[in-house]
């Protein structure tokens, strides 16, 4: 079973493939909706308070960069 800090990189790793895919534009000249991403994360993110779709997109960024 996952521990606690698994589960998190895990929902991050989730959330910032699906942030990749819904931000990548179309393609000229192909169909317009070639754009594939989860729905059920969708749905997720727009539930999710701003702090903390905040925090797992910067997962494992260093916070202090200086």
């Amino acid at each position: 079973m996952p521990n606690r800090d698994d589960r998190r990189a895990k929902e991050a790793a989730t959330l910032q493939l699906f942030a990749k895919q819904y931000a990548r534009k179309a393609q000229k000249g192909v169909e317009p909706n070639d754009r594939r991403y989860d729905q059920k994360i969708a749905e997720r993110v727009r539930r999710m308070s701003p702090e903390e779709l905040d925090s797992l997109l910067r997962d494992g960024e260093d916070e202090n960069p200086h």
